[in-house]
């Protein structure tokens, strides 16, 4: 049986309109097979779907005007493609878009920001966390293969923060946010960076105020996940910071997290 080298990126683009010209300049340089995306601010209707169709590739969108929303691109079609919960109140926000593709499931989120303890917007953050643990319970096995890849907007230790003593107990680093992501992972969800990499300092997010992005002061808030039975699949996984690292078109304020398999 032959195997097949694929690289899997998740990229908040922070708007598609915004960053299309960027993004598709970037898939030119980069040889992705399947990407998530997240933060579209875009209904499905004015997706750029020709834009990525030019590179090969068919996207499936669940969008939302303003707001939100998450796109799967693939080199090749996706089958069995499902948007959102089927959870009316959470899925008034689009958030969730997930598919197989061959015998791999691809799940792709985009966790809301949150905002300080007690707040509404606090709150629904760690219900949709809750229910994002629900749908993995309820429809999959940690036994099967899965890539789940997104925007979780927590930062899990403090290894992924630029300083943990200043921003100790801001949003992505509260404790109850980060035991609701490790509530994912001890489901059966391996975090595919720190796997490969337990010791490096490597950031996904940088505030646009200040430059931080030229001062490395960032966040690791952006995350591919992936099943026990895929780590030996795994070759690589990185952060490729040339999108973020632009003056123009001004970039997303999250870079790309690519994964290498072989499958």
């Amino acid at each position: 049986m032959s195997v097949k080298k694929v690289k899997v990126a998740s990229h908040n683009v922070n708007s598609i309109k915004a960053r299309k010209e960027l993004e598709i300049e970037w898939l030119k340089r980069e040889a992705i097979d399947i990407l998530g995306l997240q933060e579209l601010k875009q209904e499905e209707k004015n997706f750029p779907f020709e834009d990525f169709e030019e590179l090969g590739y068919k996207c499936y969108v669940f969008g939302q005007k303003t707001y939100n929303g998450v796109a799967l691109c693939s080199k090749e079609e996706l089958q069995e493609v499902h948007k959102g919960f089927g959870d009316e109140e959470l899925d008034a926000q689009k958030r969730l878009i997930y598919a197989r593709w061959q015998d791999l499931w691809l799940i792709n989120v985009y966790v809301p920001h949150g905002d300080l303890r007690g707040s509404d917007k606090f709150h629904y953050k760690l219900k949709f966390y809750d229910r994002l643990l629900g749908f993995l319970k309820e429809r999959f096995s940690p036994k099967d293969k899965i890539i789940m890849m997104g925007d979780f907007n927590v930062a899990l230790e403090d290894i992924d923060v630029y300083d943990p003593e200043l921003l100790k107990d801001s949003i992505g680093t509260m404790p109850e946010e980060r035991e609701a992501l490790r509530r994912l992972l001890d489901w059966g969800l391996i975090d595919a960076f720190r796997y490969k990499y337990p010791d490096k300092v490597q950031y996904t997010w940088w505030d646009y105020i200040g430059g931080m992005i030229w001062k490395d002061k960032g966040m690791r808030i952006d995350y591919i996940f992936i099943t026990e039975s895929l780590k030996e699949k795994l070759k690589d996984v990185y952060v490729d910071l040339w999108p973020r690292r632009r003056r123009t078109p001004k970039p997303s304020d999250h870079a790309p997290v690519i994964g290498v398999f072989e499958l």
